[in-house]
């Protein structure tokens, strides 16, 4: 399976699914760094500004990744509803790339 993620390495979560997804054979992973290249961030905020997906993100304040597109085009916050896994929450002490310092991503 095909998969598509954006997020950052100063995002928790983010760190964390790439982990679990890197570690998967039967998972083709493309990662993009958000805060790599002022590129990738246009691209991610060009799926964040026009999503409905993102609307109850974007009013909580939130910045909306880790954030994936499956190979069938599907996207997705959640990829646990695709994907066996187990997202371990991080320490939230930890450096958090919300705005409240609380690690809501």
């Amino acid at each position: 399976m095909k998969i598509i993620m954006y997020g950052s390495e100063i995002c928790p979560d983010c760190v964390e699914a790439k982990m679990q997804l890197s570690n998967r054979p039967d998972i083709e992973l493309d990662y993009k760094n958000i805060t790599e290249k002022t590129a990738t961030l246009k691209e991610f905020l060009s799926f964040r500004d026009h999503e409905e997906l993102f609307a109850s993100i974007k009013e909580k304040g939130k910045i909306g990744i880790p954030f994936f597109i499956l190979e069938d085009g599907t996207k997705t916050l959640d990829i646990t509803d695709f994907v066996d896994i187990e997202i371990k929450k991080p320490d939230q002490s930890a450096n958090s790339c919300s705005l409240d310092g609380k690690g809501n991503c």
